[in-house]
């Protein structure tokens, strides 16, 4: 399995590839520590560039119809689905996901979400009539959208999708972690017929491209997936021009046990919430709380089930764990291991450094129990493969605990069907799974409290790309 060329890319405006200005930044496989690729470290007249291009567009395929729209998201997601080895081979390379993981979620949801929403277009009230009033749904504009490096093509198509079906342009900057899945993108874009400039791609750093977007006066809405501390420098720089702010943010979920559960089947699909991705999932669970009475027992289902997961090389598709996205990501997630021991958690398996034999951004996936439910390890997000176990007295204080983080993202209940849908009521999440219950395309997804602002996927995350005006007849 080779690495994708390592040659630098051009952003992408108006069509076609735009040389950088010279600067580039490199792109580390997390596994090896080998430069796989460049990408140019864009500026502001780059974000220039690509905004006067999405504007130009904008008139276009504003007018095109909802329907030929859609058309073109579903041959989008015909065009990834063609490409998907190379999508997946890419994203291996530049942030670490396992291989079979690569191949499944990685290239999988992106392709799900684009047909969800071009499903969608037919059936969507683009008009409807309240009394006197025509109430009409008109796209929202040019929309810039920045993203993170732990799922580089689920992230953007959850953003290009509705706005694409909404009749909205768009400017993108990815993550300079893991920008390579983006030209792929790009160029399935053409290939299904999307006009030149109705989707641009600039490469850079948060900083630098992700400040210009932000601020931008012809960015009439910007979308945003990635940590809280961003998401509230974002909130402040487009407050300027009060443009329009979804935020997709930080998480730390919770996975309620409740006595009635089957502990065997919460144990083993919250010990996947959490090391999917080597934790690097915003809706992870990585909180399981558990009656107190049976701490003990369920500690040891879950050192049992995570001694089943194989950390390695994340192109051997025996590897259920590859390396962190970066070598900065690893010493975090290091940190917080190290901090939780001195917090005087009871570290029962893994524990800091490497595995053994690794010498890539590795963590080691990591269990500590009878954790305190306000220590930083149950409050601040790692992003890692890092359970914590919290022991409740009775259901209310396993409610309190769920709530008590500034977090609101996603939770998990087991236990007897009624009663566990009777706890997801009580907790404050903008997504409650029951039981393991499946994921849900139509479904919206969202945070509460400081896991950000509006909703994904479904009608839901169609309505954020657009304008309603009301019409009095």
């Amino acid at each position: 399995m080779n690495n994708p060329a390592h040659t630098p890319l051009g952003h992408w405006i108006g069509g076609r590839n735009v040389a950088g200005s010279g600067e580039t930044i490199p792109v580390t496989n997390p596994a090896t520590g080998e430069i796989v690729a460049e990408a140019p470290a864009g500026t502001s007249a780059h974000v220039d560039q690509a905004v006067a291009a999405a504007r130009a567009a904008f008139p276009g395929w504003a007018a095109t119809d909802p329907a030929e729209r859609a058309a073109v998201v579903r041959r989008i997601a015909e065009g990834l689905q063609a490409r998907a080895e190379e999508i997946a081979v890419t994203i291996t390379a530049e942030m670490g996901s396992p291989i079979t993981m690569s191949r499944t979620a990685q290239i999988g949801f992106p392709v799900a979400v684009a047909n969800s929403f071009a499903a969608l277009a037919a059936d969507y009230a683009w008009t409807e009539q309240v009394g006197n009033s025509l109430i009409v749904r008109e796209p929202i504009g040019v929309v810039g959208a920045i993203t993170p490096w732990n799922f580089p093509l689920q992230q953007i198509m959850s953003k290009l999708a509705p706005a694409l079906v909404a009749g909205d342009t768009m400017v993108f900057k990815p993550s300079e972690v893991a920008p390579l899945t983006a030209r792929i993108l790009a160029e399935v874009t053409a290939d299904a017929g999307l006009p030149a400039g109705v989707f641009n791609v600039v490469y850079g750093t948060g900083e630098v491209v992700g400040e210009a977007i932000s601020a931008h006066p012809d960015i009439d809405m910007i979308s945003f997936t990635g940590s809280t501390r961003a998401g509230r420098r974002i909130s402040a720089v487009a407050a300027q021009t009060v443009k329009r702010v979804a935020l997709e943010l930080g998480g730390k979920g919770a996975n309620v046990i409740l006595d009635d559960a089957d502990l065997t089947k919460a144990v083993e699909k919250g010990l996947m919430m959490v090391f999917t991705n080597s934790g690097q999932v915003c809706g992870a669970w990585p909180r399981m709380l558990v009656p107190a009475a049976r701490h003990d027992e369920i500690v040891e289902l879950a050192v049992a089930a995570a001694a089943q997961y194989t950390v390695g090389d994340p192109t051997d598709e025996a590897t259920r764990l590859g390396p962190l996205a970066s070598e900065e990501q690893r010493s975090k997630v290091d940190g917080y291991i190290e901090r939780g021991i001195a917090d005087g958690a009871k570290l029962v398996f893994g524990g800091p450094g490497r595995p053994e034999g690794l010498d890539g951004a590795y963590a080691r996936p990591t269990i500590f129990a009878g954790v305190d439910p306000d220590s930083a390890i149950a409050q601040e997000e790692i992003f890692g493969p890092v359970l914590t176990i919290i022991p409740y007295t009775d259901e209310d204080h396993a409610v309190a605990i769920a709530n008590s983080t500034m977090y609101g993202l996603t939770s998990g209940v087991f236990g007897e069907p009624e009663h566990a849908l009777a706890v997801a009521r009580r907790l404050s999440a903008g997504q409650v799974d029951v039981n393991g219950a499946p994921w849900n395309a139509l479904a919206p997804f969202g945070g509460y409290r400081q896991s950000g602002n509006g909703r994904e996927f479904g009608h839901f995350g169609l309505d954020e790309y657009l304008e309603t005006k009301s019409i009095q007849r």
